[in-house]
């Protein structure tokens, strides 16, 4: 599970697809609708959140927006409830760590996508709207994650 503290517009159609569909998963972790991901790092800066779900639905609304911007459709009635006035901190060092892990996906599977990948190349990184920058280095929860295996659903 990969929820992007990046903008969406740095996400090539593959990261917007993805980027909506483990958010409804995480969404269904965090309104207790599945046993798969309960633990998954990615989840706890919602968590720490009094509404984990309005702020999980604040960044799947911004994701759907900019899928419409792309003409793409999609329902966001799945978004259960958005807490429109939620923002969180996110560390420069975390938004370094996710800029260098999309560009080389994006190379991967899109090489052709030269102004997404001269976007993510150089200058400063916009997060994602309900994220503010801050000095630091990538968050904890990244940090523990890369040391272990990825959590798999149970079903």
């Amino acid at each position: 599970m990969r929820l992007w503290s990046l903008h969406p517009h740095y996400l090539d159609r593959q990261g917007l697809l993805a980027g909506w569909r483990e958010g409804l998963l995480a969404q269904a972790v965090l309104l207790g609708r599945t046993k798969g991901y309960t633990n998954h790092p990615q989840l706890f800066r919602f968590r720490e959140n009094n509404d984990p779900a309005g702020a999980l639905g604040a960044y799947l609304k911004e994701i759907a927006d900019e899928a419409h911007n792309r003409n793409y459709r999609f329902d966001q009635e799945k978004i259960e409830r958005i807490n429109h006035g939620f923002t969180t901190d996110v560390t420069e060092g975390q938004l370094e760590f996710e800029r260098q892990h999309l560009l080389k996906k994006i190379l991967v599977r899109n090489p052709l996508e030269t102004e997404r990948i001269a976007s993510l190349s150089a200058g400063p990184i916009t997060p994602h709207p309900i994220f503010h920058t801050v000095h630091g280095p990538i968050e904890h929860w990244e940090r523990g994650s890369l040391d272990r295996a990825p959590e798999k659903a149970s079903g």
